[in-house]
């Protein structure tokens, strides 16, 4: 994970604090007609990683098996295999039997690069079809579609966007993330907040070091998803993860009905420990 990395030195002279909310979401929330049954999902961008032998996992487990451990501890994964490759629904279906041993289990599946990177949303109706035709097979596993677009989509491509947009399918739910900075002037940001809150489509966070205006703040929905990415610094982390803490429990407070909230780092070893740290807020 090397977006928004920065040297170590660094992070002492990187403001870290959680921007207010802005007048956008607490409209979302103050609409939001609130829940008793918040769904917090809580998770990690990989369940292949050989660094959590003897820590999460068995000393001793096959890699065909880290599936099924995984799901014993967490509730969520955030489904990054399905950038690199749209998969029919033999293979999501493996997937979703591995994750059999916890019934409350949902994949967080990633768009396809084809999607987002290579077609950049244009001409892409069958992908698209083809994409979603697959991740149904999760059935009751699937939690919404994350859709990444590369710092290189900018705002001139906003009338794609909104194309994209307005034809998605309605049934199905999608968290939107942006990463070119321009996207985060107020004139772009605006815009984008009526054209996610009109389809009904969330707008998804990363908080990375060296990325703090992806850090935007901006519901568009009364639900968020939100990738973690850690320093390495386990002091700074488990601040940074308070702070996520008591922000997703005042949303909560005001309307939230959901969050997913996945964790990676540039050294994953950690990964595990700051799951159960952030789980344990809750």
């Amino acid at each position: 994970m090397e977006f928004g990395r920065v040297d170590h030195e660094e992070l002492t002279v990187i403001d870290f604090t959680l921007p207010p909310d802005p007048q956008q979401t607490i409209d979302i929330l103050n609409a939001s007609p609130g829940t008793d049954h918040f769904d917090l999902r809580v998770g990690a961008t990989k369940w292949g990683r050989k660094e959590w032998l003897g820590n999460l996992y068995p000393a001793k487990i096959n890699e065909q098996n880290f599936l099924e451990e995984y799901v014993k501890h967490f509730n969520s994964i955030y489904l990054n295999a399905t950038f690199y490759q749209i998969y029919g629904a033999d293979q999501i279906l493996k997937w979703k039997q591995q994750a059999a041993g916890n019934p409350d289990f949902k994949f967080y599946p990633k768009m396809s690069q084809s999607i987002s990177h290579l077609r950049r949303l244009r001409n892409a109706d069958v992908l698209t079809s083809n994409f979603i035709e697959g991740v149904r097979a999760l059935g009751d596993t699937l939690g919404p579609a994350q859709l990444q677009l590369g710092d290189n989509f900018t705002p001139t491509s906003f009338q794609h966007l909104k194309t994209y947009i307005e034809s998605f399918p309605k049934d199905f739910e999608c968290f939107v993330e942006l990463r070119n900075k321009d996207w985060f002037e107020p004139e772009w940001l605006k815009q984008v907040d009526e054209l996610f809150s009109k389809h009904n489509v969330g707008s998804a966070m990363t908080d990375a070091a060296g990325r703090r205006d992806c850090v935007h703040m901006h519901l568009t929905i009364p639900k968020t998803s939100i990738r973690f990415v850690a320093t390495g610094d386990d002091k700074l982390d488990r601040k940074r993860l308070d702070d996520w803490a008591d922000r997703i429990k005042a949303w909560k407070s005001k309307g939230l009905l959901s969050a997913g909230f996945f964790i990676t780092g540039h050294e994953e070893d950690m990964t595990p420990d700051f799951i159960k740290y952030f789980c344990s807020k809750f």
